[in-house]
């Protein structure tokens, strides 16, 4: 395993998630770049994309370097049976760094073991999503001024929503307070309370996102209720319209609360509250850009920071 590869958020310390968020700081003033030149990165999307395949893509052509890929697995050799090994050994003859989505969890694991190009996990299956972790810490500390001692309210889709498994993981280094709205289908799977538990972090659960719960958050982080990881198509019908924020609800929420959403959203953010002054979620997948070229260039091993003291 290349030890830039970046599989889950817990690859990265404490330290290093706080350097990588000033490089995103730095990318945000300074968007362009030749650092990449010459370098070829991969995007291989089994699973569809929007937001994190073009803003890795972008992030890329902003760092000046050039890419290749698919969006569409039905497109490559994998429709005719051939295997994710074979896929990223084949594909790690032609570049440097290797971005993979993937519906299987542990996919990303396992071709960082099969190959010594970088892999930035760019989602797999329910399990984990770092590179939209920290884009979400990169939008929390910007709007809250720090990460320390938050009150951070996850909704909806806590079961297979792998953005808020890997919130929880990213933020045992801050000292938050979590909240966990769901229904009982789609509550906080035991392993991550466990990992509450063990790290000290305080968490309540709730099954209704009520006034008190919104009125004492500074971040509510809505989920879409994922429709691709149900099995049964009336259990996804009976909870999908379970939890919609409108902006009647935010009358009495606080300044600071900004609302966040890994987006794509369905009906469970109500359009008017895009002009709410605590709507944060397009701005926050802006953000995405400065993080993933911070992302890119840790995999290919360039401290951006270090390069501009020099």
């Amino acid at each position: 395993m290349n030890p830039n590869s970046l599989v889950s958020i817990a690859d990265i310390s404490r330290e290093e998630i706080l350097h990588l968020l000033d490089e995103a700081a730095y990318f945000e003033s300074n968007p362009n770049h030749k650092l990449l030149d010459g370098k070829v990165v991969a995007t291989l999307f089994f699973e569809p994309s929007t937001r994190t395949r073009l803003s890795f893509e972008t992030a890329v052509n902003r760092l000046g370097g050039r890419v290749i890929g698919f969006s569409d697995a039905a497109t490559t050799s994998s429709s005719k049976g051939e295997t994710l090994k074979d896929t990223i050994k084949m594909v790690s003859n032609y570049v440097d760094l290797i971005i993979m989505r993937h519906f299987l969890e542990g996919a990303a694991r396992y071709a960082t073991e099969v190959t010594e190009t970088p892999i930035i996990n760019a989602g797999d299956g329910a399990h984990q999503h770092p590179s939209q972790t920290m884009l979400d810490l990169y939008s929390i500390r910007k709007t809250q001024g720090r990460l320390n001692d938050l009150t951070i309210t996850l909704v909806g889709d806590l079961k297979y929503g792998r953005t808020v498994h890997s919130l929880i993981m990213a933020m045992k280094y801050f000292n938050p307070k979590f909240r966990f709205v769901a229904c009982d289908e789609l509550k906080m799977p035991e392993v991550y309370k466990n990992f509450c538990r063990e790290n000290g972090i305080e968490f309540t659960e709730h099954t209704e996102l009520s006034p008190e719960v919104i009125n004492t958050s500074d971040i509510i982080y809505m989920t879409r209720v994922q429709r691709e990881r149900f099995t049964d198509i009336d259990e996804y019908n009976r909870v999908k319209d379970l939890y919609s924020l409108c902006a009647a609800m935010l009358a009495d929420a606080p300044e600071n609360l900004r609302i966040l959403h890994p987006l794509p959203r369905v009906n469970e953010i109500a359009l008017d509250v895009d002009d709410d002054p605590h709507a944060y979620y397009f701005d926050q997948a802006r953000n995405g850009l400065y993080v993933r070229q911070a992302l890119i260039c840790r995999a290919l091993g360039i401290d951006i920071l270090k390069n501009s003291e020099a």
